[in-house]
């Protein structure tokens, strides 16, 4: 069945959207390459070119960035997430 999903989404964007989606605290880079299973190298890869479509914000704290969905961010997570569910 995770075929279906695979069939209209790049698994690793669209699992940190949702996965942002569901934060209660901040996440930084690694946080997220570890819960979507890929190396921080390609999480930050993904995470920039999310941040140029503008769907994330980074947030420097320190030395770690904050990654923050924006509102088109949100928008585009609650409907990758409901085809989700509607496919699996």
């Amino acid at each position: 069945m995770a075929d279906n999903f695979d069939l209209f989404f790049r698994r690793k964007p669209a699992m940190m959207l949702i996965a942002l989606k569901k934060v209660t605290r901040a996440k930084y880079g690694s946080q997220l390459a570890k819960e979507v299973d890929c190396t921080y190298s390609h999480a930050v890869k993904i995470l920039q070119t999310l941040e140029q479509i503008g769907l994330v914000s980074f947030e420097k704290k320190g030395r770690i960035k904050i990654i923050n969905l924006t509102k088109k961010g949100l928008a585009v997570a609650e409907h990758i997430e409901a085809i989700k569910k509607l496919v699996l």
